[in-house]
């Protein structure tokens, strides 16, 4: 009977798997070896080991052959090449997956963490959540997705700076929360600091703090953002909006764990683990003289990359259900769901400003809708390609020759949408009017103004 801690490392590669045997003996590990799945089937009873290593590809059958063959959790090898093949494993039941070429230590950690959280049968321990979204309030079963949430698990139980990247609207802070509450310091309450919205000169003030007498209008001492923070989280957000010397200060806070106030001569240790994010390229404002060379590298430790939604395939309409059914629940309407044409719209569109854009256009459609479906109309978005091709063969010309009077402009609005709506589409509405496609349904709104259905071909 094999005893607790067994382990068994499927690998072809004789180098490998001998450097894996070793590496595992040393951490206590009793190591079995086998060179092909039909090997380790054939030579052992594969449902006795806490942990089976296998690579993904193998002479014969893959490794992920094993996932069907025994209850004991698998843990995937596989090459940086082929990570979206292992996101598939973990689909078709892997426990996880670890590239190669792979770290000591997180190889060790990974299979630890298995058999700490894993019964002898191979399912998840009782109220273990692996397989759910780490991040609260997101949805996603996509390749990339899988990853974020994987990776995000990885470095919550770490104490290293974690760099999130993401345009604006997919998401980024409800990461850094994920990473904070799956820490060690989930009792403190993280702190989240918006670079873009505060002031350049008082940034420095409101993130490290200032003593009485520092600068005009320094009446009191004030204890900073990153002090606030000690024995927690720092979110800072959009962090390539920090000025020059607010990033001095920021490195200073990395590199030597203290900070000083703004007017003081005495600095103060502090223990801050930071999360950043931006949707800039860092390196190239690091090019353009716009960000800290030291400081890029002092974040760019871990970085988490959360894809666009136009990137996400399936999970577009996936994530549009959901936020239908949360915001009928949050505005206590009747429960509705999307016409056909409205679900071929959402799919369509490209979704610029990503989840956020999605959840507002939702909320505006539940609002204004009367029936129990929400139509393509109260989306207020259109096929992006068609409007392209319209785009390219129009030139935006202004048609407000001559000045109207500011009383009469609601009035010549009206008219003018009822009058042209038939022939125009709503961009080309938009740029005659001089206004931009969002405001241009905000006064539909306002005015209540409908717009007119496309007569079917």
């Amino acid at each position: 009977m094999i005893s607790t801690n067994q382990v068994l490392v499927v690998e072809d590669e004789e180098v490998i798997r001998t450097s894996l045997r070793r590496l595992l003996e040393r951490h206590d590990y009793e190591v079995s070896e086998a060179g092909t799945v039909k090997e380790s089937m054939e030579k052992y009873d594969i449902d006795n080991f806490d942990v089976i290593i296998s690579d993904l590809r193998l002479p014969g059958a893959p490794g992920t052959d094993l996932i069907k063959a025994t209850k004991t959790p698998v843990l995937i090898m596989t090459s940086y090449s082929s990570i979206r093949s292992a996101i598939d494993s973990m689909k078709m039941g892997a426990v996880d997956y670890i590239a190669k070429p792979f770290e000591h230590n997180e190889i060790i950690e990974t299979v630890a963490k298995i058999i700490r959280e894993r019964g002898r049968d191979g399912k998840p321990a009782s109220n273990d959540n692996e397989h759910e979204p780490p991040v609260h309030g997101m949805i996603g079963s996509c390749p990339q997705m899988m990853e974020l949430f994987r990776r995000t698990r990885k470095v919550a139980q770490t104490n290293s700076t974690v760099l999130i990247n993401g345009e604006s609207g997919t998401g980024k802070e409800l990461v850094a929360r994920a990473i904070h509450n799956l820490s060690s310091r989930e009792s403190q309450e993280m702190i989240s600091v918006n670079c873009a919205a505060i002031p350049e000169n008082l940034i420095e003030s409101e993130l490290f703090g200032h003593e009485k007498g520092a600068f005009t209008g320094a009446t009191a001492t004030r204890t900073g953002l990153v002090e606030a923070a000690n024995s927690s989280t720092l979110f800072l957000d959009e962090i390539g909006e920090l000025p020059l010397e607010a990033q001095a200060r920021l490195l200073r806070v990395l590199q030597e764990n203290e900070i000083r106030k703004v007017g003081s001569v005495q600095s103060r240790k502090v223990d801050v683990r930071l999360v950043a994010a931006t949707h800039r390229d860092l390196k190239q404002l690091v090019i353009d003289g716009y960000f800290r060379e030291d400081l890029y590298y002092r974040i760019n430790v871990m970085t988490l990359i959360i894809p666009p939604l136009r990137d996400r395939g399936n999970d577009i309409l996936e994530l549009a259900d959901t936020i239908l059914q949360r915001t009928c629940t949050r505005l206590k309407t009747t429960m509705r769901s999307f016409s056909d044409g409205a679900s071929r719209a959402i799919a369509k569109y490209t979704w610029p400003g990503n989840v956020r854009e999605l959840e507002n256009a939702i909320e505006r459609a539940v609002v204004l809708a009367e029936g129990d479906k929400i139509g393509e109309e109260l989306l207020a978005i259109e096929d992006e390609i068609a409007e392209a091709e319209l785009d390219s063969k129009q030139q935006a010309t202004p048609i407000l020759a001559e000045p109207i009077e500011e009383l009469s402009l609601e009035d010549y609005f009206q008219r003018f949408v009822v009058e042209h709506q038939g022939s125009m589409n709503e961009t080309q509405l938009a740029k005659k009017l001089g206004i931009s496609r969002k405001c241009l349904w905000e006064r539909r709104q306002r005015f209540g103004i409908p717009r007119k259905k496309k007569l079917a071909v």
